[in-house]
C-alpha cells in the first residue's frame, strides 16, 4: 500500500465536506475539522468494537 497518503487525503476531503454541510454554528464547523482529521481512528475503533 504505497499511495495510502492519497486514500487518507480523499476520505479526509469527504469527510470535511460531510461535517462541515451537518454542522449548525461556527463551534460546530471547528469540531467537524477535527474529527474529520481522526476519522481513520474512529471507524477503526467502531469496526474493532
Amino acid at each position: 500500500m504505497k499511495d495510502c497518503g492519497g486514500i487518507y487525503g480523499l476520505g479526509f476531503l469527504g469527510a470535511l465536506v460531510y461535517y462541515i454541510q451537518h454542522s449548525t454554528s461556527f463551534w460546530n464547523g471547528v469540531y467537524g475539522i477535527l474529527k474529520a482529521m481522526v476519522w481513520p481512528a474512529m471507524l477503526v475503533y467502531k469496526l474493532l468494537g
